[in-house]
């Protein structure tokens, strides 16, 4: 019996490569950097399973180019933004991510981000680097308390609820607003419920980003948002860098608007190094590491191995984004 053939964008964890390899005739794009789209969609063709990443756009040509045998695409990631849904569903072609997995370890990023440009932790380092350590003062890189202050999460779900958690143990005010309204939030976390973003906006301290991209999410951040904001306040992003409209907080953090931002994903993505937003001492920036760590990466590599296998065998994966293809069939 001939095994599926399947194609992966990228070089993931062994983990994931070796349950592949075990079922699968596989070929993996070997380079650091993205499979450009052309060559993409000349090597989709004729597969039966793609396992993408973030960085890689699938959409409805890229879908025929590979064929009608195409049977499932795995997105080595939580959000699925980079994927035409409603062009998979059409084709009936199953699509899956990695929940769960990545909200413990994307929320102990989002609070070190947090605590280090608070802190400023990231102009201490340099500032040693420099030779400019002289002596201790009493006004030498003063920051902002983070104990006690004002957390606004936009955004409740997993991870936001997991920044609470993290939030309870310095004993800061959580308030948070989530456009979907969730009714579901822990409560354990001890966090209250705003009616709208201006209120959020206008009472934190620091402001976490944790909603999904979508077309009322885009830009959700915009230049009147950040003028709600307070002036000492600090904004962190590990959701996605469209949330923000980055000219509007080059302007924001640049005319101290407000305080200053983390940002572990940004628009456009990668940054350029001449990028104005890497040239202001109040913005820290990350390359997208909010769920790099070992155990971590690993088991979504699993996890994408896995739905991508089941659903090549006709069974049903753990995790599907567009389970009415299986309803339908």
């Amino acid at each position: 019996m001939m095994k599926p053939k399947v194609y992966v964008t990228r070089q993931i964890p062994d983990r994931g490569l070796e349950i592949l390899k075990d079922t699968c005739d596989l070929e993996v794009w070997e380079k650091e950097i993205p499979p450009p789209k052309e060559i993409l969609q000349d090597k989709v063709r004729g597969k039966d399973g793609l396992l993408c990443l973030l960085t890689d756009s699938v959409d409805q040509t890229l879908m025929d180019a590979a064929g009608a045998q195409l049977k499932v695409i795995s997105n080595y990631a939580v959000g699925y933004d980079n994927i035409d849904i409603q062009a998979a569903t059409e084709r009936k072609i199953l699509v899956c991510n990695t929940p769960g997995v990545l909200t413990e370890t994307t929320a102990d990023l989002a609070f070190a981000l947090l605590m280090t440009v608070a802190r400023r932790i990231a102009e201490g380092v340099e500032y040693v680097k420099a030779g400019n350590w002289k002596t201790w003062g009493p006004k030498l890189l003063l920051g902002y308390d983070v104990h006690g202050a004002t957390l606004g999460i936009i955004g409740m779900g997993k991870i936001g609820q997991a920044m609470a958690q993290r939030a309870l143990g310095f004993k800061m005010d959580i308030i948070y607003y989530d456009p979907k309204h969730r009714p579901e939030v822990d409560t354990s976390v001890g966090a209250r419920m705003c009616d709208t973003l201006d209120e959020v906006l206008a009472k934190a301290d620091f402001i976490s980003l944790h909603v999904p991209l979508t077309k009322e999410t885009t830009h959700l951040i915009d230049a009147e948002a950040l003028k709600k904001m307070k002036t000492s306040a600090i904004l962190i992003n590990t959701a996605r860098g469209q949330v923000i409209d980055t000219n509007a907080l080059i302007k924001a953090l640049r005319y101290h608007e407000i305080a200053g931002a983390a940002l572990d994903v940004t628009d456009p993505e990668p940054l350029p190094p001449d990028h104005q937003l890497l040239r202001l001492s109040n913005c820290i920036v990350v390359p997208h590491i909010g769920s790099a760590s070992i155990a971590t990466r690993t088991k979504m590599a699993v996890i994408a191995a896995e739905n991508l296998i089941a659903g090549l065998k006709g069974e049903r994966p753990k995790f599907i984004v567009n389970p009415e293809v299986l309803t339908n069939n």
